[in-house]
C-alpha cells in the first residue's frame, strides 16, 4: 500500500523513534520539598576576606546537621539548590549547578564544590539583576518543586538596573518567594555607597512573596549562624517565630502604615557621587 514510498516512511517513522529515545526529558520527575536559589553578592564593597567568610559560611550551613535534619523532615526528603554569586546587572556566575540534596553525602559534595575556588569580586550592585537571573532559574529548575524560593545576601542597596521593586513584583507574581541576607558590616572598597539601615531597604523593598522573611547580619561572626538558621525555615516552610533568641534577628515581611520608603536609595547615593 505504502508503494514507493514505503521505504522512506519507514526510514522517516524509524529515525523519528531514535531520536525520541536519545532527547532527554526537558524536566525530572524527581519532586522535592523546595528548589531553593542561592544568590551571594560580590560587588567591590565586599573584602577577599568576607567573601572567603561567606563561601564557608555557605558550606558549612549545607552540610550541618540542622539542615540536613530540616532536609530529612519534609514530605519527599530532598531539595534542590543551586547557588550563583552577582554583582552588577551584568555578572550572574554559576558556582553550584541545580543539583538534589538527599542526604549527608550530596550535601558534602556541594559544599566541597563552595570550597574549591575562590570568589571573584565585580562592579556595581544590582540586586534586581540577581532576583531576574534566580528567576530564570527556578523556571528552567529540572525538577518538580513543591516551593519557589529565591535567597538573596548582599551589603548594599541597589544601583544598577531596574528597581529592585519591580524586580521583586515579578517574582512574587510568579510564586516565587524572596527571603533576605542583608549583611550590616562595614569596609571593602566601595563600602560609601552602603546605607546604615539596609536590613529595613531589605524588608520594605527586596523581600515579598508567602512567608517571606530576612536575617540581618550585624558582624561577619554571625554569618554562619545566619545561613544555617535561615536555611532550616526556608527548607521547612516555617513562618520565622518572632525574634528568636541569637544575634541574628528574623523579621518577617509586613505591611502596615508605616512612612514610605526610598526604595530608589542606592541609585540616588551612585548619582549624587558623580559616578
Amino acid at each position: 500500500m505504502l508503494g514507493q514510498f514505503g521505504p522512506v516512511l519507514r526510514a522517516f517513522f524509524l529515525t523519528a523513534i531514535v531520536s525520541a529515545a536519545i532527547v532527554p526529558a526537558a524536566r525530572s520527575e524527581v519532586a522535592v520539598d523546595v528548589a531553593l536559589v542561592l544568590a551571594v553578592d560580590v560587588s567591590r564593597s565586599m573584602s577577599h576576606e568576607e567573601m572567603r567568610i561567606q563561601r564557608r559560611g555557605y558550606a558549612d550551613a549545607i552540610a550541618s546537621s540542622q539542615v540536613l535534619r530540616a532536609i530529612a523532615q519534609g514530605p519527599h526528603g530532598r531539595i534542590a539548590v543551586t547557588l550563583f554569586e552577582w554583582a552588577g546587572d551584568h555578572h550572574a556566575r554559576e558556582i553550584v549547578g541545580w543539583t538534589v540534596i538527599g542526604g549527608p553525602q550530596d550535601a558534602q559534595a556541594v559544599a566541597a564544590t563552595l570550597l574549591s575556588e575562590y570568589s571573584q569580586s565585580e562592579r556595581r550592585t544590582s540586586i534586581s539583576g540577581g532576583i531576574a537571573h534566580a528567576v530564570k532559574l527556578l523556571e528552567a529548575v529540572p525538577f518538580l518543586p513543591d516551593r519557589r524560593v529565591i535567597d538573596v545576601s548582599g551589603d548594599g542597596p541597589n544601583n544598577q538596573g531596574l528597581p529592585v521593586t519591580m524586580a521583586r513584583d515579578a517574582a512574587v507574581a510568579k510564586g516565587i518567594t524572596i527571603n533576605g541576607l542583608p549583611l550590616m558590616t562595614e569596609g571593602g572598597y566601595g563600602s560609601q555607597f552602603n546605607i546604615p539601615d539596609l536590613d529595613e531597604y531589605y524588608r520594605r523593598c527586596v523581600i515579598g512573596g508567602p512567608g517571606a522573611f530576612m536575617i540581618p547580619v550585624n558582624d561577619w561572626d554571625q554569618f554562619a549562624e545566619a545561613v544555617r538558621r535561615k536555611l532550616v525555615l526556608e527548607i521547612g516552610g516555617l513562618m520565622p517565630p518572632g525574634v528568636p533568641d541569637g544575634n541574628a534577628r528574623v523579621m518577617p515581611a509586613q505591611f502596615n502604615f508605616q512612612p514610605p520608603y526610598d526604595c530608589l536609595i542606592g541609585e540616588k547615593i551612585w548619582i549624587r557621587r558623580g559616578w
